[in-house]
């Protein structure tokens, strides 16, 4: 899967490093998220963990073709939509 980053042209990195996350996070949570919902524009909300245990929301934009992904913005889950997502995950007996 080809992924490209939202770059912060400021700061020389992609737009999520100023969340705190890294580019192996968000593939680790690309990879395999625990949910995928759909976002506003064509984009999607991945919600998964990575290996260090981390909650992360990814937006993303998939490309027309399938065969890759444009990452908007990556940031830790917190507040209501941490809430929300563990309701979502005990509702599916996930949790």
């Amino acid at each position: 899967m080809d992924i490209r980053y939202n770059w912060d042209d400021d700061a020389d990195l992609p737009h999520m490093a100023a969340h705190g996350v890294s580019e192996i996070e968000v593939e680790e949570v690309l990879r395999r998220p625990l949910e995928d919902l759909p976002g506003p524009r064509d984009s999607r909300i991945m919600i998964g963990r990575t290996v260090a245990g981390r909650l992360l929301k990814v937006i993303c934009v998939p490309d027309q073709d399938g065969m890759g992904v444009f990452v908007v913005t990556a940031y830790d889950l917190a507040g209501k939509a941490l809430k929300a997502h563990h309701r979502r995950m005990r509702k599916r007996g996930m949790r």
